[in-house]
């Protein structure tokens, strides 16, 4: 289940992508607090994104079949 009502559902490939993008987010934190991050960010917003776009056309598609 998805830890809050607006979060997608990630798929295997999805989750790996994020889990990256945290782990180098990490990586640079240790560097220090001003060290920039707004792309790892982003890319993982994207990744969101993309999830949240891939539930509402599954939605879209299983409630056309029933």
């Amino acid at each position: 289940m998805p830890r809050y009502a607006d979060e997608p559902r990630l798929t295997a490939g999805e989750t790996a992508s994020v889990a990256y993008y945290v782990a180098r987010m990490a990586k640079r934190g240790l560097a220090g607090e001003h060290v920039y991050q707004g792309d790892l960010e982003r890319k993982v917003e994207r990744v969101i994104d993309r999830a949240r776009k891939r539930e509402e056309r599954d939605a879209k598609k299983n409630s056309a079949r029933k």
